[in-house]
């Protein structure tokens, strides 16, 4: 499994982005995948995650009707709809994977890890 981590960037309040990540490995569609955040100074957080088929997704209470999150398994791909973006988005978004395939809101559950991509939300 090797996750990279793309499209964060530096977006004003209220706008909008879209991550992706991407696993160059043959067993994607078995796993489950979650994204958290970590902010300067802060530990690293929970932000969404999603079961091997999609079927089943869970959120932080902070970004619930905000985030979405999806999966792709033909392309390998999970993403994460940022909508209405706050300040206090801004962090470093990472993507793991879960080998159990399940959803899960505890970083113990991940193995592999992705190298991180920067939000940055500012006016």
């Amino acid at each position: 499994v090797q996750l990279q981590a793309s499209g964060g960037g530096l977006v004003q309040p209220g706008g909008s982005l879209r991550l992706s990540c991407k696993d160059s490995g043959r067993t994607f569609s078995t796993y489950g995948m979650g994204w958290f955040r970590q902010a300067p100074g802060k530990e690293r957080e929970f932000v969404s995650s999603i079961n091997w088929s999609g079927s089943t997704t869970n959120y932080a209470n902070s970004v619930k009707g905000r985030f979405t999150i999806s999966r792709d398994n033909a392309k390998n791909t999970v993403y994460l709809q940022m909508n209405s973006l706050k300040p206090e988005d801004t962090a470093v978004y990472y993507c793991a994977a879960n080998p159990m395939g399940q959803v899960s809101t505890s970083r113990h559950s991940y193995y592999y890890w992705g190298q991180g991509t920067l939000v940055t939300v500012s006016s």
